[in-house]
């Protein structure tokens, strides 16, 4: 447990919400900074004992640019403020769909591998029919609702190994090439440790600040804490996924972009939302309604499906993204934030 610096900068003469702001600030910095050294590490060690490219991309990038998620909504689960660990793992499904995805469309659309597209999207709309079932029919998560979704996110990652396993054995030469294609210079196993462990820590106190001084901005601006965890919180907790999309358009790999942004909303609900759930089982945040209903699961849950629906669906019968695809998500995103401001104002 970190310090609590809000009271320490408080002590000194800076205004409780000023010095909220600026940890909030420092907090999403260190997300997006360690975790681009936690994935560097587990990067270099994989490739120390030469566990194949597709396997790093497919297991170590995924969870590592899904880790700020994980942190925050384990932290919030766990000291009592399961609006933010909600909304953050919707929110981020929501940002890496119709922002981050739909920018990389949008800008270049690619082909697409249906087969490989294939598995985690089925995995996903499994996860999100356990997800959404438990959310509509009991308006809660239980415990075995979370273990349900930790044995979903296991079971993925095994199909995946296998995957990838087969695919190494019917062409061998392949990972080879790759390797001597983005070989730099390589680092040694403890330098590459030392980043595993720094970034780690570095994304657990920066998962804290986020969360404590998250709270006291929703606070102060009279925000339920689920709007400030569906958008900036959100936004924060995705940048890992948006930097990893911006290098691969960059560098002619859209493809990779997009079936790491898939790779990473279903982490968001099996090992996000399945942790914090097994953690410390919560209800759905019912802060606002609309005509008598829980406004998340008239809005936030079929907007999180939704933007998936149009993300997949035609890429998968098409075999390609369109532009039109990602310019849809974006005035969906556009939209959804909109809303989530505005509506306080109307609904109680």
């Amino acid at each position: 447990m970190l310090p609590d610096f809000t009271k320490m900068l408080m002590d000194i003469g800076v205004p409780k919400m000023a010095a909220a702001v600026v940890l909030f600030v420092i907090g999403l910095l260190l997300l997006i900074k360690c975790g681009d050294w936690f994935v560097d590490g587990a990067g270099g060690i994989a490739q120390k004992f030469h566990v194949p490219e597709l396997l790093i991309g497919a297991t170590v990038v995924s969870i590592g640019t899904t880790l700020p998620e994980v942190m925050v909504s384990a932290t919030s689960a766990v000291s009592g403020h399961p609006q933010m660990a909600y909304g953050n793992a919707l929110g981020s499904i929501i940002c890496n769909t119709a922002l981050i995805a739909a920018l990389t469309i949008a800008i270049r659309p690619t082909v697409v591998a249906r087969k490989s597209f294939l598995t985690p999207v089925l995995f996903f709309f499994a996860a999100a029919a356990v997800y959404a079932f438990s959310a509509y029919r009991y308006q809660s998560f239980s415990r075995p609702v979370g273990i349900i979704l930790l044995i979903i996110f296991a079971a993925y990652m095994t199909v995946l190994i296998l995957q990838a396993m087969k695919e190494m054995k019917a062409a061998k030469g392949a990972s080879a090439e790759v390797k001597e294609e983005d070989a730099e210079k390589p680092r040694s196993v403890p330098v590459c440790i030392l980043l595993l462990v720094i970034g780690a820590a570095g994304i657990a106190a920066g998962a804290d600040l986020l969360v404590n001084n998250g709270t006291i901005i929703a606070t102060g601006l009279g925000v339920p804490e689920a709007v400030v965890a569906l958008t900036f919180v959100a936004l924060g907790t995705s940048l890992p996924e948006l930097v990893t999309a911006i290098t691969a358009l960059a560098k002619g790999h859209g493809a990779l972009s997009l079936g790491n942004i898939v790779g990473a909303n279903l982490f968001n609900l099996v090992l996000v939302s399945g942790l914090s759930i097994t953690l410390k089982p919560f209800d759905v945040p019912a802060d606002m309604h609309i005509g008598g209903f829980i406004s998340s699961l008239v809005v936030d849950v079929p907007v999180a499906l939704l933007v998936m629906v149009v993300l997949t669906i035609p890429t998968l019968i098409r075999g390609k993204l369109s532009r039109f695809q990602g310019i849809a998500l974006l005035a969906s995103y556009a939209a959804f934030c909109v809303y989530q401001f505005v509506a306080p104002m109307f609904f109680k």
